[in-house]
């Protein structure tokens, strides 16, 4: 699941993601000798949330997801609230409507998101999300070649749905685990278009905090209903601020030194690979195996995320004058 930074834009595809800056038009892009740094860093950000997402995995069992997702979300919120001190006036009602909305997309990602992966294992829970994305990309696109990456991501479904004998595909997975996947895809989508109204409403990370402050507080009584007082236990705070640091401040930190030197669209791209991520990190810390058909229908969904963004930056550069 992605990090959201605090300078969002709507690049298409997986890498529909929140916090893409695109470089300013008088610079030129960095030099291949210093390319590698910040494509590290967006490598090293991914690695961070979906290892925080394995880490959160382990915590279920002891707060339950809704009381991970609050955990998370709260404490990334007082991060980012003594960080960037916001300021609370001067903003008009449209102004505040908007990062609400940003901050209830927030709370629905993550709170879907959690559901999933206590239910199906992380790799295909994050490929399934990366559909939401994707399918805004296309739509948002309107270019008849990425109804190619559109079907080139269904395959990948269908492979993931066990047509293919896959280890894990739908025909073994827990459907509503599935369908929470697939609810957080969609949530991730609204995400994208709030974040990206927000980063124009507010300067800075000030619309981020605010927004991670109004989905902490959404999430709080789910939270509570189900964990009570567990949420208080020692050890399970300093676990949900592992997964805080993992899944939100880490990440977003990363994100934003990257986009100082990265053009927006490498940026999506790099962003595609995070159910490769995802399950890479399900296998190393869950001991959640694949096989080899359930690694192609994620290698598809990936290709299929790759083709849109490229797709949607070759009709950018067309229409330049």
């Amino acid at each position: 699941m992605p990090a959201p930074s605090s300078s969002p834009t709507t690049t298409p595809g997986t890498s529909v993601t929140p916090g893409t800056t695109a470089a300013p038009a008088t610079k030129a892009p960095a030099p291949s000798r210093g390319r590698f740094g910040p494509v590290a860093l967006v490598v090293s950000a991914g690695v961070s949330v979906q290892f925080g997402a394995a880490l959160a995995v382990t915590l279920m069992p002891r707060a339950g997801a809704a009381g991970v997702v609050t955990l998370r979300l709260a404490a990334a919120a007082l991060v980012l609230l003594v960080v960037c001190r916001p300021k609370l006036r001067g903003y008009t009602r449209s102004d505040w409507g908007t990062v609400v909305a940003f901050g209830v997309a927030m709370a629905g990602m993550n709170g879907l998101f959690y559901q999933a992966i206590d239910r199906i294992p992380l790799g295909p829970a994050v490929t399934l999300e990366v559909l939401g994305p994707l399918a805004l990309s296309v739509i948002v696109s309107r270019r008849p070649v990425n109804l190619l990456w559109a079907g080139l991501a269904l395959a990948g479904v269908v492979l993931l749905s066990g047509h293919g004998g896959g280890g894990f595909g739908f025909g073994s997975l827990d459907p509503a685990g599935a369908a929470f996947a697939v609810g957080a895809g969609a949530m991730w989508a609204a995400y994208i278009v709030f974040s990206a109204r927000t980063g124009r409403r507010f300067p800075q990370a000030d619309g981020l905090a605010l927004a991670m402050a109004v989905a902490a507080v959404i999430s709080l009584p789910l939270g509570v209903a189900q964990s009570g007082s567990a949420l208080l236990v020692p050890s399970t705070l300093a676990l949900g601020l592992g997964v805080a640091v993992l899944s939100s401040v880490l990440p977003y930190t990363l994100e934003l030194l990257a986009l100082r030197r990265l053009p927006a669209p490498t940026f999506a791209i790099l962003m595609s690979l995070e159910p490769a991520i995802a399950a890479s990190a399900g296998f190393l810390v869950l001991g959640q195996a694949m096989s080899v058909l359930d690694g192609l229908a994620i290698a598809l969904v990936i290709a299929a995320s790759m083709g849109a963004v490229r797709s949607q930056i070759g009709r950018k550069a067309q229409a330049a004058p």
